[in-house]
Parts: structure tokens; sequence; C-alpha cells
């Protein structure tokens, strides 16, 4: 049997390695590192990889640009297909033990250090903070360099790498968590999980992106999103990016409840389509 080729916003050691391996231990799969969201995302569009597992959203600092703007404008065939929420529990690694007014540089990926921003502002006031292609890259620069530099990562770096973890759980807000989003290419079915990661889903959630050259008038969105409530669709989540044309243009991400499917769904989205230039379905999935 052909093992699944599984691509991921690495290297090793990111929190999305570690949420691929806490959710999919034991599935026999192939890990495949990218160096960036959007390397990862096309991996799946030019059928390099058979699923990919990438960050969506943090609760603490909101979507994750790249994957909206990778899904919504550079890919033509890649769904999602499943989501997972895993938490984050960010560690201050350093490559020898270190007071924390010792540190002089703190290294990680911008996510992770908007997360942990109120720890950085309190105990690190005098440390420079620079940004890193990813949190398991910043270990590795942390580990090969010999002056009193800390990282933001992971246990699982912090082990690959031979660093010390100084501080544990130094996100900022008692609850950190990601939601990451399967990939694959469309109509490909969802990874088949363990029962006890995954349970009997409870519901269904459907992705979408549009935007029209009507968004400029008065009332448009309200309008286009009065064709979802009219057939009692619910909405679980609305954010606007740039369409990157020119100011004041700008695209509309939702998710809503149910099967694209479903007959609601069906009449919501033919009636919104009517309304737009552009409306793309990004996935239908099930959710536990």
């Amino acid at each position: 049997m052909t093992r699944l080729r599984v691509g991921y916003f690495g290297p090793e050691g990111t929190f999305t390695h570690e949420a691929l391996i806490d959710s999919t231990a034991d599935l026999g799969l192939d890990h495949v590192p990218y160096p960036t969201i959007y390397d990862a995302v096309m991996a799946v569009q030019r059928g390099e990889v058979d699923r990919a597992l990438v960050p969506i959203e943090n609760s603490l600092e909101g979507s994750v640009n790249a994957t909206l703007d990778t899904l919504a404008i550079e890919t033509h065939d890649v769904a999602i297909v499943g989501e997972l929420v895993h938490p984050i529990r960010h560690c201050l690694i350093a490559r020898a033990r270190l007071a924390l007014s010792e540190i002089e540089t703190v290294v990680s990926h911008p996510q992770a250090n908007a997360q942990c921003a109120r720890f950085i502002r309190t105990h690190l006031p005098n440390a420079r903070v620079l940004a890193g292609a990813s949190t398991a890259e910043a270990v590795r620069i942390v580990a090969e360099h010999d002056g009193p530099w800390a990282a933001l990562g992971t246990r699982l770096a912090a082990e690959r790498h031979g660093c010390r973890i100084l501080r544990a759980g130094v996100e900022d807000g008692d609850v950190n968590e990601t939601r990451f989003v399967w990939l694959a290419r469309s109509g490909a079915p969802p990874l088949e999980m363990a029962p006890d990661r995954h349970p009997i889903p409870r519901g269904w959630k459907t992705a979408i992106v549009f935007w029209g050259e009507g968004s400029e008038t008065p009332g448009w969105l309200v309008r286009c999103l009065a064709e979802l409530a009219d057939r009692h669709v619910n909405l679980t989540r609305i954010e606007s990016r740039p369409l990157k044309q020119a100011l004041g243009r700008y695209m509309f991400f939702v998710d809503l409840e149910g099967r694209d499917s479903d007959r609601p769904v069906v009449e919501a989205l033919e009636a919104l389509r009517a309304r737009v230039a552009v409306l793309r379905v990004l996935g239908s999935f099930p959710v536990g």
C-alpha cells in the first residue's frame, strides 16, 4: 500500500510539525517539510504531496494571512478537507542555561513573537527581537550562535537541537490555540484519523471567499450576508483581506455551518454568487 505524503510548514520542530505528529501518530505517513506556508500549499497544487497541514488561525493573533492569501489567489485546485485545533505552548529556549537578564536577542517566527509580546516586554525589556522563518529555524539559529540569544519555539525543536528550555508557557493568555487545516486536491477525502484523536464529527463547515465590484457601494456587504441569513445559514467567522489590486478593494473570507451540498447552503451560495464577481468554495469538511 502506498504511503500518503503529507507536506507541512517546516522544518522539523515547528508547531505545525508538532500538531502533525500528535494527530497522525501510527498512521504511517511520510512527512515532507516545506520552508514556507506558500510552498506547502502549492505542493498540493503541483501534486508533490497528497495532503498538507498549515496553520490558518490563532486564538491570540488571529488569522494566518499567508494561508488565506495563497488559498484565495494562488491556487485553483486545492481544497480544505479538514481542520485540527492544537494547543500552542511556547518555550523560551537557549543553547545553554542563561538568566533572563543575560539574554540580548530573542528570535522566532513573527507569529510567535506576537503571541509572546507581553512576556518579552515584561521579562526581556532590553532584548532585541528578530524575526525568523519559523520557530524551528529560530531554535536552530540559537543552537549555532555563541552569544546570549534565545528562541521562542517548541519542546520538540529544543530536543532536536540539544538546547535548554529556560521557561515554558510564555505565551500571552491562558488559552493559546491554533487552528490548522488539512489541504488536498479538490475532491479528495479527509484523512482517516484514529477515533480517539478525531471522534465522530458533530457537523460540517464550509469555507468560502468572495469579492466584487459592488463592494464599494453602501450596503453591498450587508446584502451579500443577508443571502445567508435569510436562509438560516449561520456564520462562524468572517474576515476581510486586501484583494491586492488597489486601496479599498477587499476579499471576504467566511466560514459557515453546513455542507456545501445541503439545500440551504446551496441556495444561499447561488444567491450570493449573483451579487459578487468571484465566489470560491475553499472547502467543505467535517468538524469535531
